[in-house]
This record gives structure tokens, C-alpha cells and sequence, in this order.
């Protein structure tokens, strides 16, 4: 809410002074006026500089997928018992645990207490943090009068999600710590102990094998540039990160995932299981297909799919059929787009969906699960074959001086 400072008339006549909230002008003179029975002046308070600073979160809202899971499952619950949709999110507001959730919640409940309606509130107070299926689903449970059905369904929707994610990263988090340990391990090796044995066999006159000079040469560069090596993946990372957050770096970068060994294939059933589950759930909350297929656009995490699928909005409003433009498209698997054409011609396409989104799930964990096995073992080779050149150089160096002594 909007903080105003104002002077009014009371009834008795006298002038009056105060501070009141409104979600706009027009919200803070009618509150005005159930007190006193003219607004003489209306002025917003703004914010010093001071203020603003004291009041920041440092590290930003980030929204936690676990407690906002947990907070549509209580919704459901609560609404479910006939709790006012006011208590209840004041009730869990009180009991949740996640500041940026037990923020917005407060907020929202000021809100619907004053009488706005709780989709248009959680568009405004988490608008920049909400996912965009959740207000809308909200918004079509509000009109329908199933709005604790609006709630169990984003609970199924969300859980789904933070089941799969969680999967994801416990399957990527050992070889990210292998790759990081052997990375350092390889530096330290190249810039400490190497060092120490060569400098004995550079004493001797006779001629190293290949493999030593080879390593002598690698490891007097890791030695020498080092730091400007640092320097230029910083630079290196700078930059990628500037050019990703241009159109062009974005839709780039997308393109170029979706075609990565392995990976691509990972990004690509991702993103026909985000289309299939967030349409799936648009479509049952009750909105209309091209809302539904906007509102999915921006769920899918890749970048250029994303923009795809929203253009396809246009071709609904002009007439076509979903199947005709996805498969014009040629953004999703084909599987994935006969079935929807299926689906709308025997008028069943959120059941198809939900197969479809069920399907690719299943998909998606077995594809998941094939590049763990892979990455592990290729991460392990690389070790192995480092420490084996580095073991096979010294030691030919070693059986060199033997010889010549």
C-alpha cells in the first residue's frame, strides 16, 4: 500500500491532520471520508533515501519452491475446513517460516481484509517473484467459486516441480563436486608439486623424455600466468553473463542448449514437460486456450521455446488449431504435438495433456539419469588419465637418471 499524508474537515467542522494507506488515491480519500467529511488535501509521503536503504532485503525476494508448496497445501487445507479467505492468510502467514513469504502474506492480508480480492493482491505484493501460473489459477478459482480446488491444484502442480528439481540437482551435485575437486587438484599439482621433482631433473645435463619437457612446459605456463589465467575467466565470465542478458544472447544461448550432446536432449523433453504440466493445469483451473498457452509461454524455462510458443497465441486468435501451430512451429517433440492434435479433436485435450505431461516426466528422469552415468565415469577418466601422464613423466625421468648415472 501507498502511504498519504492528508488534511480534511471533520464532521464537526474542525481541520484535521494525519497519515493514512490506500491502495491508490481514490482508496485513500474514500478511507478518508468514513472518518471525516471532506478531503481538503491528499499528498503521497514519499520515501527518504535513508528509509528505502534501511528497508532493502539484502540479497533481494527470492521465492523458496518448498515453503511456497507448502504454503498452497495449507491454503487448500485451510479453505477446505470454510476458515474466511481473510483469517486464512493471516493464519499462515503467522506460521510460516520463509521471510519472503511471511512478508507478502502479511501484506495480502491487510489487503483482503480492506476488501481486494486475493489474486489481484498476490498479482501486486509478489508479482515479481510469483510464478505466472499461480495468480492466474487463483483468479479463474475465484470466479468459479472452487478457489481451495485452485489451491490443491498448484500444491499438485509446485510439488511435482520441486520433486524434480530436487532430483536433479542431488544427481548433479557429486560430479559438480568432482569436477571442482579435480580442477583444483590439477592446479595445485601443477603449480606446488610438480615443480619440486622437476627442478632436480632439469639439474642433470642428459636429455628429458617428451612427456617431462611436456610437463616442465605446462606447468612453468600454469606457474607464470596463473593470475591472468584467473583474470581471463572472470573477463570470460563477465562477459557471457552481459551478453546472456541481451535478446539476442538469450535466444543464442537457447538455441545452442537444445543442440548440446546429451544435454539437449535434456533441455528438449524439459521443455515439452513444462508445456504439457503448465497447460494441463491452466486448462483445468478454467481459463481459455490462448490464455492458457500465454501464461504456459513464460513457464518454460528455455528462452527461445518460450518466445515460440507465445507467438502461437496470434495463430489461436486467428483461427488455427494448437496441434496445426505447433507442428508448424517444430519447437516440441512430434510425439508431444500429435497427441495434442488428438486431444483437440475428440475434445479431450487436458486429459491428453496430463498423459502427455505424465510421459515426459518419466522421460525426462530416465534421460537425467543416463547423463549422470555418463558424466561420472568421463570425469573419473579425466583424473585418471592426468595423474597417470604426470605419474608415467616423473617416473620416466627418474629411470633416464638411473641410467645416466
Amino acid at each position: 500500500m501507498v502511504t498519504y499524508k492528508y488534511t480534511a474537515l471533520s464532521r464537526s467542522g474542525q481541520k484535521v491532520t494525519g497519515v493514512i494507506e490506500g491502495f491508490n488515491e481514490m482508496d485513500a480519500a474514500d478511507r478518508i471520508k468514513r472518518e471525516h467529511s471532506v478531503v481538503l488535501k491528499l499528498t503521497e509521503v514519499k520515501k527518504s533515501k535513508t528509509a528505502e536503504f534501511m528497508a532493502l532485503d539484502i540479497g533481494g525476494k527470492k521465492l523458496h519452491p518448498k515453503p511456497f508448496t507448502v504454503m498452497c497445501s495449507q491454503f487448500a487445507i485451510i479453505l477446505r475446513a470454510g476458515i474466511p479467505i481473510g483469517r486464512t492468510v493471516q493464519l499462515i502467514a503467522d506460521k510460516t517460516t520463509d521471510k519472503t513469504l511471511k512478508l507478502m502474506l502479511q501484506e495480502v492480508a491487510s489487503d483482503v481484509e480492506a476488501g481486494r480480492s486475493l489474486s489481484a493482491s498476490f498479482e501486486e505484493r509478489g508479482g515479481e517473484f510469483l510464478p505466472p501460473t499461480f495468480v492466474e489459477t487463483i483468479r479463474a478459482g475465484e470466479e468459479s467459486g472452487n478457489i481451495d480446488k485452485a489451491f490443491e491444484t498448484m500444491h499438485e502442480h509446485y510439488d511435482k516441480q520441486v520433486k524434480l528439481a530436487n532430483r536433479v540437482r542431488s544427481a548433479l551435485a557429486y560430479p559438480a563436486f568432482v569436477f571442482v575437486v579435480a580442477i583444483v587438484v590439477v592446479m595445485v599439482l601443477m603449480v606446488k608439486v610438480v615443480p619440486v621433482f622437476l627442478n632436480i631433473f632439469e639439474s642433470y645435463d642428459a636429455e628429458l623424455p617428451l612427456p617431462t619437457r611436456t610437463l616442465i612446459a605446462a606447468s612453468n605456463f600454469c606457474r607464470r600466468y596463473i593470475l591472468i589465467m584467473l583474470m581471463i575467466a572472470i573477463i570470460i565470465a563477465i562477459i557471457y553473463k552481459i551478453y546472456s542478458g541481451t535478446e539476442e544472447g538469450k535466444l543464442k544461448i537457447a538455441q545452442i542448449s537444445m543442440k548440446l550432446p546429451v544435454l539437449g536432449n535434456i533441455v528438449n523433453l524439459s521443455a515439452a514437460s513444462q508445456f504439457a504440466n503448465s497447460m494441463t493445469t491452466m486448462l483445468g483451473a478454467g481459463l481459455p486456450l490462448n490464455r492458457a498457452l500465454a501464461i504456459t509461454a513464460r513457464t518454460i524455462d528455455n528462452y527461445y521455446i518460450s518466445q515460440e510458443v507465445s507467438k502461437l497465441t496470434v495463430k489461436l486468435e486467428e483461427g488455427f488449431g494448437l496441434g496445426n501451430s505447433l507442428r508448424e512451429a517444430e519447437i516440441l517433440p512430434d510425439i508431444l504435438v500429435d497427441m495434442v492434435g488428438v486431444g483437440e479433436e475428440t475434445g479431450e485435450l487436458e486429459d491428453t495433456l496430463k498423459t502427455i505431461g505424465a510421459y515426459y516426466d518419466a522421460e525426462l528422469e530416465v534421460a537425467i539419469d543416463d547423463a549422470m552415468a555418463k558424466l561420472e565415469p568421463a570425469i573419473l577418466c579425466f583424473l585418471a588419465g592426468f595423474a597417470g601422464y604426470i605419474v608415467i613423466a616423473i617416473y620416466m625421468a627418474m629411470f633416464g637418471m638411473y641410467a645416466a648415472m
